[in-house]
């Protein structure tokens, strides 16, 4: 067993930090917000997903149900930008000064995560995500099913490959969901994040459990 004092230690060693996205680095869930836009009801999107199917499966059922386009994607992006989570730039920005690598890792969609690194200073090739795919006319076309994040169990294989491509020592993991806390191991360790939605699963079982960025900003300036 880790104690919290050791998993601070490798928070503070860590020569790679991995965010989740939605919910975690932005305060919304990129797929709802789209489902919203398209004029399909996040929760009909929802129970497509049911819990039961696989995440590959369920992604392609609720795209099937959204159909988003090209043109929808970028009009999303213009009018309703997702919104940073408070002090997620200071912390990725933190990070960066003392030279850690700060990725992010999401089962949701490039075009807007790509949009949220922009903001953080991130460079694209530290992205990992689903990549929506269009006809020529904009159309939408399915996603690309190679992705690992479009996999069960996605998140961790990112994590993998970076430690085979970096050798990475110490890889931290911080997300608000199941399949974040899941990803650890590969990763060193998990930290929970409750600040947009605690889950409750994720609260009882994370041995570092997080409402507040301001939290890790703390523990990086001791």
């Amino acid at each position: 067993m880790v104690s919290h004092s050791e998993l601070r230690k490798l928070f503070c060693s860590a020569d790679a930090v991995c965010f989740d996205v939605d919910s975690t680095v932005i305060r919304e869930e990129g797929i709802d917000e789209l489902a919203k836009f398209c004029g399909v009801e996040a929760a009909v999107t929802r129970r497509a997903m049911g819990g039961a199917l696989p995440f590959k499966d369920a992604l392609t059922q609720r795209l099937a149900l959204i159909q988003p386009s090209r043109d929808q994607v970028q009009r999303l992006l213009a009018e309703h930008p997702p919104h940073l989570t408070p002090g997620i730039r200071e912390l990725v920005s933190r990070l960066q000064e003392r030279h850690v690598q700060v990725f992010l890792i999401s089962g949701g969609f490039r075009s807007i995560v790509e949009h949220v690194a922009a903001k953080l200073n991130i460079p694209t090739t530290n992205v990992f995500a689903n990549r929506l795919k269009f006809y020529f006319n904009g159309e939408y076309a399915g996603f690309d099913e190679m992705q690992p994040t479009a996999e069960s169990g996605g998140k961790g294989k990112v994590i993998r490959l970076l430690k085979e491509k970096f050798h990475f020592k110490k890889i931290i993991m911080i997300g608000d969901g199941a399949t974040d806390m899941e990803a650890c191991p590969p990763a060193d360790a998990f930290i929970g994040f409750g600040g947009n939605v605690i889950r409750q699963q994720v609260k009882d079982n994370a041995k570092w459990y997080i409402t507040d960025f301001v939290e890790l900003l703390g523990e990086l300036e001791e």
